[in-house]
């Protein structure tokens, strides 16, 4: 090659550079690809368990998750329904969101992922519109109901207690909704909730929506009504000295007699494909809270939601 020709080849590879850095949405194209490793076919709706919200004082309820989510191309929103109410009320109200959510994006149905209460909540919104659910993921949900709920609601058994339980527990509701950025105003029903994450509530309940439910400790069938089902849950109420909430959710464990996430037991937390049901995750982890600490010693929380969202994309959801 020629000196003129080099020369002309150097100067043309710096042209091309100094467009590239030039233009900002351009810049290093030839080497940087866009992250797809969370791009769903179908937008993801997060839900809520009992007590939750979407975001208060600018803290998420499913703390960095989201944004992670839509960093690598998921499009994600977050359902805002009652913080205290049965089942089948709550699962109504996701459903009057997932409509107005088709109706707003065009999407032909959603992946859902119900925390704690927002399993069976979601359960009620794929039964009744199959149309509008493709896939229901819950994570530490009590499917078959909480030992926990069944104690509050025996402290509850006399008029007096009750009427305090209730209005501790209501106007915690309230409180939670006022300082939602998204709140709702359907009041809160303190009772209905603890009634429908009972033993024997949970157990009525699974009568009359039975999709994905094992009869035993196994696993569920992984699609019904052509919507696939999964579950994951964590098994370990202590997971960082640091967290102020895992002391209290140790003490609370101590109401069930399996390994559970401080709220919930391993085998009530089943439900379709069983993904792994002994994180080292206790209740507030498996949302990444209190502020993302968790155990260092297993996956972390979010980790987990990005395989998930990936483990959808590539079973064509």
């Amino acid at each position: 090659m020629t000196t003129q020709a080099m020369k002309t080849g150097i100067a043309g590879l710096a042209l091309a550079v100094l467009v590239a850095v030039s233009q900002p949405s351009q810049a290093f194209w030839f080497w940087k690809t866009k992250d797809t490793y969370t791009e769903t076919r179908y937008p993801i709706v997060l839900v809520h368990g009992m007590l939750g919200f979407d975001a208060i004082l600018g803290v998420d309820y499913w703390y960095r998750i989201t944004g992670e989510l839509s960093r690598s191309g998921a499009e994600v929103y977050v359902a805002q329904v009652t913080a205290l109410d049965s089942s089948e009320a709550r699962g109504l109200e996701l459903i009057t969101q997932l409509e107005n959510l088709k109706a707003i994006t065009g999407a032909e149905g959603f992946n859902l992922i119900g925390h704690s209460h927002g399993g069976p909540t979601s359960r009620v919104a794929a039964s009744l519109r199959p149309d509008l659910v493709k896939s229901v993921t819950s994570v530490g949900s009590p499917h078959k109901g909480s030992p926990v709920a069944d104690v509050v609601l025996g402290v509850s058994e006399k008029p007096v207690a009750e009427t305090v339980v209730t209005g501790v527990l209501n106007g915690l509701g309230t409180l939670i909704n006022g300082l939602s950025s998204n709140p709702t105003d359907n009041g809160q029903d303190a009772m209905a909730s603890l009634q429908a994450l009972s033993l024997a509530g949970s157990a009525a309940f699974n009568q009359q929506y039975p999709e994905a439910i094992p009869a035993d400790c196994g696993e569920g069938d992984y699609s019904v009504n052509g919507i696939r089902y999964y579950s994951w849950s964590g098994t370990e109420p202590f997971t960082n000295p640091l967290d102020v909430t895992d002391y209290a959710l140790t003490l609370v464990a101590l109401a069930i007699d399996e390994p559970n996430d401080g709220l919930v037991g391993r085998c009530s937390s089943h439900m379709g494909m069983v993904i792994r049901d002994d994180y080292k995750m206790n209740h507030l982890d498996e949302v990444n809270q209190v502020l993302g600490l968790h155990s260092l010693l297993d996956t972390d929380p979010v980790t987990v939601y990005r395989q998930h969202a990936n483990r959808l994309k590539n079973a064509g959801l």
